[in-house]
């Protein structure tokens, strides 16, 4: 019975890749593994660092992996750190940009661990954790970079890298409101950025309902916070696991 599934669920990172194994209500059943993310990550290493975290728990039916992105049916169109010498903003490697390009994830992760696999951009992952199906939810995820997953009525829409679009004078979302950012900027400052972004959207999307998680959302100050809106919440990092479980009951994934 489907009530029964046990769902591994991967969200793969910039920084690091986190694991656990949950049942369909999302309910964990071991403690989450978390590993650094292993640099240089051709294709073919990530789907061993998946099977080696996969082992230190529980056995799964099924298998969800969030990667960062542009993935395709479990194709992966464009990853923006795999392809790099040393992680986010090192040296793009022509070898490992070749060998992102077009490989199928779903189809290897799921012969590697013999069982069926779900592979999405992460920030999809994420928001099968936290949406609830009615009207317009854009989910934003601030980490590394910026993710982003758009839901209408519960369906996602198809994946749009905007993050990588120029904000100011140049600089992508991704670099205006990344991990690298909130380090030099600080927290106060950085949230005035995340303020900055949401209002910048606001108008653009018209959501119904606006959530913002990933790792960095708790960086937010409470002055930033209150800035935000009645139309947006914060939800915390383990929808990205929760998300997991839940994505295989979502219409149009």
């Amino acid at each position: 019975m489907a009530d029964d599934l046990r769902t591994l669920a991967v969200d793969c990172g910039g920084g690091s890749i986190k694991a656990n194994v949950l049942d369909a209500s999302g309910t964990a059943h071991a403690t989450a593994v978390r590993v650094p993310t292993p640099y240089p990550l051709p294709p073919e290493r990530l789907v061993e660092t998946v099977a080696e975290v996969a082992a230190g728990l529980p056995a799964a039916d099924r298998v969800t992996v969030g990667l960062p992105g542009m993935v395709r049916h479990g194709v992966v169109v464009h990853t923006p750190h795999y392809i790099t010498r040393s992680g986010p903003r090192s040296r793009v490697v022509p070898e490992l940009l070749d060998a992102w390009s077009s490989f199928d994830v779903r189809a290897a992760v799921a012969a590697r661990l013999g069982i069926p696999a779900l592979v999405l951009n992460d920030a999809e992952v994420h928001a099968a954790g936290v949406v609830a199906g009615s009207g317009l939810e854009l989910v934003l995820t601030l980490g590394t970079g910026l993710g982003s997953a758009l839901f209408d009525g519960g369906r996602r829409a198809p994946h749009l890298e905007w993050s990588h679009a120029p904000i100011r004078r140049g600089t992508t979302y991704d670099a205006y409101i990344g991990e690298i950012e909130r380090r030099r900027l600080g927290d106060g400052l950085w949230s005035r950025r995340v303020v900055t972004v949401v209002e910048g959207l606001r108008p653009v999307f018209r959501w119904d309902r606006l959530y913002v998680g990933g790792g960095n959302s708790r960086a937010i100050t409470r002055n930033a916070l209150d800035r935000l809106g009645d139309d947006v919440v914060v939800v915390p990092n383990s929808a990205a696991l929760v998300g997991g479980a839940r994505a295989w009951e979502m219409p149009g994934i």
